[in-house]
């Protein structure tokens, strides 16, 4: 079934382009060109995404984006805007925006990100629809195990727990799997035949997190125009998975070690106990054994998370599983893109081997996607990698389109003066932070407490050479 998309935009022709675009790639798609229509055309209707533009003849896209949410708090909404401005990308993300991209518009950044958000979230109008497609038998999970000596120490440990009904607390650092680990745990579980439900707990609001997680009775709060069915509930017989459980509030954790306890549960404005049969799974970066003790989590709700427990190992500490993984990416993403290149050149392959992969399988997905996306070759060369991670081990010659002599020479070299001086410190702050992380952009942007978006697009502005390079995470 076609995946429904909702265009938002005043701009006719911007309106038409995405249009034909999105129906050539198989999605079904239809126009408001208001904020008001928009809002109306998405109460009419079932979508699972929707696209707005920031600037609207009527309305702000934050304002569709609030309105939208307060109708449907799972929706998927992403944002579109030719402004660059980190507190416009805040604003939206902190309004519940999945994401948002900056015009011009790139095609293939529109399909990566429409991609993400089917995969990563539950579709507007059809959770219970997707609930039971968990559900089927024979469902393929998407992974590759692995044969490091770490790796079946950790699928050991997967085939101890799996037939139990124990709860498992998984840690591990972002991107190392942690959803793979626990669907795995499910599909070999007694439970496999029942649902698999996802949360990640980190995109609960405190207003709303109860009603997710619950369910609600039409009428009992504004906007709830339905019955609806929580997280809970669409995943009795099957196991709930909390992602980063550490984000839940005081109170939701309250609530859930009542219906541990309990094993019933109610609906927000609902009188009815309902019975309750899951396993819970949940994942952490953070040790909740020393989070409880800094009285950042309850103790009694970890003791009832912690029948068992698994870490798993980062990828840089599973280097034999390096070309496996790099692999098994490459061939998601030749079927993707519809291109046939058949491995690596000799030299990417020992570059990925000595990279430290700051973040684990999720990264060096992205990585071999972009470079696949930069590649006309039969093999992935070294001219197809980001600069930061051949130049991690600082090993590697810098590439030919990035400039050899730095801006900061550049401006050293003329008068200074009060624009050439802050200039100049900027880019080496920027260049500090990204050579203190292994020029990982995410982590940079952090420590220089700026968006990712907003650091990107200086790197563009001191050489647009660096762009194929600088732009990819």
């Amino acid at each position: 079934m076609k995946k429904r998309i909702l265009v938002i935009d005043d701009d006719l022709d911007m309106c038409t382009l995405l249009n034909r675009f999105l129906t050539r790639n198989g999605y079904d798609v239809e126009e408001a060109h208001d904020g008001q229509q928009g809002i109306e055309k998405f109460k009419k209707g079932e979508f699972d995404i929707v696209i707005c533009d920031y600037w609207l003849g009527d309305k702000e896209g934050k304002e569709v984006l609030e309105e939208i949410k307060a109708n449907d708090p799972g929706a998927i909404v992403l944002i579109t805007t030719g402004s660059s401005d980190i507190k416009t990308a805040v604003g939206v993300i902190k309004s519940g925006a999945y994401d948002y991209i900056t015009k011009p518009l790139v095609p293939a950044e529109i399909l990566s990100v429409l991609e993400n958000a089917t995969k990563e979230s539950m579709p507007h109008g059809s959770i219970t629809e997707t609930a039971k497609k968990t559900s089927k038998k024979n469902e393929e999970i998407n992974f590759l195990q692995g044969k490091s000596k770490q790796s079946k120490e950790l699928y050991r440990q997967v085939d101890i727990i799996a037939n139990t009904d124990y709860s498992v607390i998984l840690y591990g650092e972002s991107g190392t799997g942690k959803e793979v680990i626990a669907k795995t745990i499910h599909e070999r579980s007694r439970r496999k035949d029942k649902p698999f439900i996802p949360i990640d707990c980190g995109t609960l609001s405190r207003e709303l997190s109860g009603s997710e997680l619950f369910g609600h009775m039409k009428g009992a709060f504004t906007g709830a125009q339905a019955d609806k069915e929580g997280w809970f509930e669409l995943a009795n017989g099957g196991t709930l998975f909390l992602d980063e459980v550490s984000n839940l509030s005081a109170d939701i954790q309250a609530s859930i070690l009542r219906v541990i306890q309990e094993r019933t549960f109610k609906r927000v404005g609902g009188t009815k106990e309902m019975p309750l049969d899951i396993r819970i799974i949940v994942a952490s970066n953070e040790n909740l054994q020393e989070a409880y003790k800094k009285g950042k989590f309850r103790e009694d709700l970890y003791h009832r998370f912690n029948e068992f427990s698994i870490d798993i190992p980062r990828l840089s500490k599973r280097a034999a599983d390096i070309p496996l993984f790099a692999e098994f990416f490459l061939q998601k993403t030749n079927s993707e893109l519809n291109k046939s290149i058949t491995g690596f050149d000799d030299e990417v392959m020992q570059v990925f081997i000595n990279y430290s992969w700051p973040g684990n399988l999720r990264e060096m997905k992205n990585v071999i996607s972009r470079a696949a996306l930069m590649t006309n070759d039969q093999k992935i060369s070294i001219a197809a990698l980001p600069f930061e991670i051949i130049a991690a081990d600082g090993k590697a010659t810098r590439p030919a389109n990035l400039p050899a002599r730095s801006m900061a020479d550049d401006i050293s070299k003329k008068d200074i003066h009060l624009k050439g001086t802050a200039a100049k410190a900027e880019y080496e702050a920027i260049l500090n932070a990204l050579q203190r992380v292994n020029f990982n952009k995410s982590k940079a942007a952090e420590l220089l407490n700026i968006h990712p978006k907003t650091l990107y697009n200086k790197i563009r502005s001191y050489d647009s050479n660096w762009v194929s390079s600088a732009s990819t995470e």
